[in-house]
């Protein structure tokens, strides 16, 4: 992966972690600080940030279900 390339997808991630953690403080109640806790320690925003899984391409809608099963 080129330069360009890994700018792109780290720009992709923190696109939809922004949406995540939005969607966490609007479904939750939860602070900003709380929620941006819950998405970066979790599992499934490991999973995100490998190359290879190719769910940083997936929209977010698809990713907070997989949040949501994370974190019940």
């Amino acid at each position: 992966m080129n330069m360009k390339e890994e700018q792109d997808r780290q720009f992709q991630i923190e696109c939809l972690a922004n949406e995540l953690i939005a969607m966490l403080m609007d479904e939750r109640g939860l602070t900003m600080e709380q929620a941006m806790d819950a998405v970066y320690s979790s599992h499934t925003f490991e999973k995100v940030e490998r190359p290879s899984t190719g769910l940083y391409y997936q929209g977010a809608v698809y990713v907070m279900d997989m949040l949501r099963g994370e974190l019940k």
